[in-house]
């Protein structure tokens, strides 16, 4: 009788390990979680409020690159002291320069390497919220020596405040979007499991190319170009937000 007992309890205390085994493992399954992978976006127009305008003044010499670099110098300063009495420190405008670069040029002959000229070139970036006067200062620019505009970037002040935004609505839409593809497939969203986002305009540039050895102006041309300013659009910003995001279900 005690060995029935017995070998009932040893019985017994295996059921429980085994029930044991199997509970912890249907635990374990229960904690498993599946997931919803969206992509939602979103996108507005924005009036840009800054222009930022590249003026390069290039010269040349064919003797001497220190003559180069004083006529370069000279076009410079003149062309640096106009456009910044036509804009507004007030306003966090600016005017700097950039990409400055002297050196020789040679031309190929007969395979053979010949000297032809220095070249000294400075590039004048113009930084302003007066958009209105981009063509302005295009004119007195190009007046006062520069050689060409290498572009026009218009852009705007407020992108960050505009990205978050468009991020929010993004982002309830993502949500929106992954309940009610949980809801139809009979779950439902439990949390998020991670999410990529990220902002991007149509990059509004204005790729405006004049170089003025090429100008073959009149002198009535020359007159009309003093009256009226090269008109310039700023046309409209696209600004896009994307979110992909997972969620869990259960």
């Amino acid at each position: 009788m005690k060995k029935f007992v017995i070998a009932a309890a040893i019985i017994g205390l295996a059921g429980g390990i085994a029930a044991t085994t199997v509970n912890a493992a249907t635990l374990i399954n229960t904690d498993e979680k599946g997931y919803i992978t969206v992509d939602t976006s979103a996108n507005t127009e924005l009036s840009p409020d800054i222009v930022e305008i590249s003026i390069a003044v290039r010269t040349e010499d064919s003797k001497s690159l220190q003559v180069a670099t004083t006529k370069n110098k000279e076009i410079s300063d003149k062309v640096y002291a106009a456009v910044k009495s036509m804009i507004t420190p007030e306003n966090k405008d600016f005017v700097k320069t950039a990409d400055f670069s002297a050196t020789p040029e040679y031309i190929y002959s007969n395979g053979k390497r010949h000297f032809n000229k220095y070249v000294v070139s400075n590039n004048v970036i113009v930084h302003t919220k007066n958009i209105s006067k981009a063509g302005e200062i295009i004119d007195k620019a190009i007046g006062l020596g520069a050689t060409n505009v290498n572009n026009v970037n218009f852009s705007v002040s407020n992108y960050d405040v505009q990205c978050n935004d468009l991020l929010g609505i993004a982002t309830k839409k993502a949500k929106t979007r992954a309940d009610v593809i949980a809801k139809n497939a009979g779950s439902y969203v439990t949390g998020v499991k991670s999410m990529n986002i990220s902002c991007s305009t149509n990059n509004n540039v204005v790729h405006y190319r004049m170089l003025k050895s090429n100008m073959a102006m009149d002198s009535a041309a020359g007159a009309a170009l003093e009256m009226s300013s090269t008109p310039i659009q700023s046309g409209v910003i696209k600004l896009f937000a994307n979110v992909n995001a997972s969620f869990f279900v259960k």
